[in-house]
């Protein structure tokens, strides 16, 4: 019996991307209301892209630490963002 063909990897199945640039965007509001912000990140040289939704709070945390980590990652089944990736046994 043969061994079951492995799937092809396509784009759609790369679950965790390396963050290649980022984009902050403020959208104003209505009259009154507050305006919206958006993060915009290119993810593996421009291969994907996904665009979240921020508070103010937020994209301020998110500045500081895409502006000082050396390595981003972005898990997009999970829409979770991991900074400092360290190598194992590293310190």
């Amino acid at each position: 019996m043969s061994p079951t063909p492995k799937q092809p990897i396509t784009d759609d199945s790369i679950k965790v991307r390396q963050v290649s640039h980022y984009q902050f965007s403020w959208i104003a509001g209505d009259a009154g209301s507050p305006g919206m912000w958006t993060l915009q990140l290119v993810l593996d040289e421009g291969a994907w892209e996904e665009v979240l939704t921020i508070d103010a709070d937020d994209a301020d945390n998110l500045q500081d630490l895409l502006s000082t980590a050396d390595t981003v990652f972005y898990d997009v089944s999970r829409r979770t963002l991991m900074f400092g990736t360290t190598r194992v046994g590293h310190h």
